[in-house]
């Protein structure tokens, strides 16, 4: 299938994002690759390649983890990091569309995962700035004490760990003017560009290659090999292929269910104004688009929202001027308090599709290449899933969960 590059260029983000200008966020990497022959060839050196890197690395593969840029620097500086166990699609929702008992899986198994994240950064012990929180969600234009209620039952039913707000406990707890809310556990966050590079090193440690400016031209399966060619002219193979190349995604699975839309976010200089429970809570709102913020360690208020569907509406100089000042506006009317002009604003695009669940699966036609894409507001949280399922692949041992993270058929 010849063409210019396997995956979609696209410029994964523009302006300044806030973690470009922390430390401890470079890899060693080398110029040239030094075999043509690996057991598993990862394309991507983002969250989503450093987890499937790390998860991979046993000291007994041969990996190799390639990217067109330099590592780290592609969407995932984009993140806002709020690693939410909460799924875009709310739970209620969620089970109309694919079922009860499905929906109830793929919100447990995204609140395992979030555990099992805090439970790797330990481990390796990550310079990230990682922290448990909890997570409160607002009624909001799209759906009030009502909806939340319903969205509470689902929860309780599914076994997850929530409780029901109304309007006077939020108002008592928080501060807020909201009907109602929902407040959950097992959510963090953490420097994403400290995160991915601390995976990779640790992977790196384990004797992985990472090798950056290779840029995959065309890919094909034959018999227990995946053959890549690249933009040098050259040849490289492996028993297993991981495509964890974000937004810019693979042309032969391109289709209508997944799309590319737009969303902004701040960061304003370290504040002492901000609520103390903020240093402990995520927020998001039930609203299309919705306002989502959190506090870092230093006090400093990282803020998103304003998304929309266009997929090139993130390019636009003109909403990278307006879309900050509509966060800035909408959060310090909800929080009562005025914020300062941001020292970050950024903007980026993100895959989504019609559950809000990503794509976890095998590239179409092959059985050795993977593809992990539409990971939407849950990037850091499903790039964990990702990897569990990429590994239970290629140990030939698939997950149980795999069939919630099907291609459509």
């Amino acid at each position: 299938m010849p063409m210019d590059a396997a995956t979609r260029k696209r410029d994964l983000r523009d302006s300044m994002p806030l973690w470009a200008s922390t430390p401890s966020i470079s890899v060693v990497t080398s110029k040239s690759c030094a075999s043509r022959t690996y057991d598993v060839i990862i394309v991507g050196a983002g969250i989503s390649g450093a987890l499937a890197a790390e998860a991979l690395a046993d000291g007994k593969r041969s990996i190799l983890v390639i990217d067109r840029r330099k590592p780290v620097t592609g969407s995932t500086m984009a993140s806002t990091a709020m690693i939410q166990h909460e799924i875009d699609t709310p739970l209620s929702d969620l089970a109309r569309m694919i079922g009860e008992e499905p929906a109830a899986r793929a919100w447990r198994r995204s609140a395992a995962s979030v555990k099992a994240l805090g439970s790797k950064v330990a481990a390796l012990e990550l310079a990230c700035s990682f922290r448990e929180k909890q997570t409160l969600y607002l009624a909001g234009e799209g759906g009030g004490a009502r909806k939340l209620s319903a969205e509470f039952r689902a929860r309780q039913a599914a076994g997850l760990e929530v409780t029901y707000l109304d309007g006077a406990e939020v108002e008592t707890g928080y501060g807020l003017d909201r009907e109602a809310g929902l407040l959950s556990q097992a959510s963090a966050s953490c420097n994403p560009a400290q995160m991915t590079a601390g995976l990779l090193r640790a992977a790196r440690e384990r004797g992985i290659e990472i090798v950056q400016g290779v840029e995959i031209t065309d890919l094909g399966e034959f018999g227990d090999r995946v053959v890549l060619a690249t933009s040098s002219g050259s040849l490289l193979e492996a028993g297993h292929v991981v495509f964890c190349t974000g937004y810019e995604f693979l042309e032969s699975v391109a289709q209508k269910s997944h799309s590319i839309a737009s969303t902004w976010a701040i960061a304003t200089p370290p504040m002492e104004t901000l609520p103390k429970w903020l240093a402990d809570t995520l927020v998001w709102e039930a609203a299309d688009p919705y306002l989502y913020f959190r506090m870092t360690r230093d006090g400093r208020l990282i803020a998103g929202g304003e998304d929309e569907d266009d997929p090139e509406a993130y390019h636009s100089a003109a909403k990278m001027k307006s879309k900050p000042k509509r966060i800035v506006k909408k959060i310090s009317a909800l929080l009562g308090i005025k914020l300062p002009e941001p020292d970050f604003a950024w903007s980026a695009g993100f895959g989504v599709t019609p559950t809000g669940l990503p794509y976890i699966d095998r590239v179409p036609g092959m059985s050795r290449a993977f593809a992990v894409m539409g990971f939407g507001g849950n990037g850091i949280t499903f790039s964990q899933i990702a990897s569990e399922l990429l590994k239970a692949e290629v140990n030939g041992k698939p997950d149980a969960d795999a069939d919630l993270f099907r291609f459509p058929a």
